[in-house]
C-alpha cells in the first residue's frame, strides 16, 4: 500500500506531469507564467482545486449515477473554485487581479476533470489524494519553472529582484505568448533528452 501510495503521488513529478507529459492546461500555462510568482500563484490554486475535487469524487463516486457523472464533478469542481477565487480576492487581491479570467476558468481546466474520470471515479479516498496531489505539485512546479524562464530572459528579473547586470537588454518577446510557446518547447525538449539518456542507461 505504502509503495503504491508514494507511486501515486510520485508519477506526476515526471512520469505524467503536466503540461509535458499529460500535455494538458495549456491555456493557463501559457498565459500566466510572466513571472515565477504568477505560475505559483495559478499552480497552487489549481492543486487546491485538484485534491479536494479529487477526494470529494472518490468519496462520492458509488453515489453518482453514471449518466451524470461529468455534470457532477463540474459541479464539484467548480464549488473549489469558488472558495479558490473567495479567498484570493480577499487576501491575495494583486495576484487575484493578474490571473484574472483564469481563476474561474479552473472549472474547466482539463487536469481536473480528466484526473476526476480517469481516476478519482474508480480509486478511494487517499490514493486520490496522492493522485491530486502529485499531479497538482507537478503542474505548479511546470507553471513556477516556466514562468522564472520567462521572467528572467524577458524582465532581467526572478521573483521580481534583478538579477541581471547592468547593460542587459531583456528579451521582451518572452514576456509575449510566442515566448511561451519558445519556453514550454525548450523544456519539453530538455525533459525529452533526459528521457532518452535515462533509457539508454536503463
Amino acid at each position: 500500500m505504502a509503495a503504491t501510495l508514494r507511486e501515486e503521488f510520485t508519477k506526476g513529478f515526471w512520469r505524467t506531469i503536466p503540461p509535458f507529459r499529460l500535455v494538458l492546461g495549456l491555456c493557463p500555462t501559457l498565459a500566466v507564467t510572466t513571472s515565477g510568482i504568477n505560475g505559483l500563484g495559478m499552480g497552487l490554486a489549481t492543486t487546491f482545486v485538484l485534491v479536494f475535487s479529487n477526494l470529494f469524487v472518490s468519496l462520492l463516486r458509488r453515489f453518482i449515477p453514471t449518466q451524470v457523472r461529468i455534470a457532477s464533478f463540474i459541479v464539484i469542481i467548480a464549488s473549489f473554485v469558488v472558495i479558490v477565487e473567495l479567498v484570493m480576492q480577499a487576501y491575495f487581491y494583486p495576484l487575484f487581479k493578474i490571473l484574472g479570467i483564469f481563476i474561474p476558468l479552473i472549472v474547466v481546466n482539463c487536469i481536473i476533470l480528466g484526473r476526476a474520470e480517469a481516476f478519482a471515479s474508480k480509486n478511494g479516498p487517499v490514493l486520490s489524494l496522492a493522485d491530486g496531489l502529485g499531479i497538482g505539485l507537478g503542474f505548479t512546479l511546470s507553471l513556477f519553472v516556466l514562468g522564472l524562464i520567462r521572467e528572467l530572459l524577458g524582465a532581467g528579473t526572478l521573483l521580481e529582484i534583478p538579477v541581471m547586470w547592468a547593460s542587459f537588454a531583456p528579451f521582451a518577446f518572452m514576456l509575449k505568448p510566442p515566448g511561451a510557446f519558445v519556453a514550454l518547447g525548450i523544456l519539453l525538449a530538455f525533459m525529452n533528452l533526459i528521457s532518452q539518456i535515462q533509457a539508454r542507461k536503463g
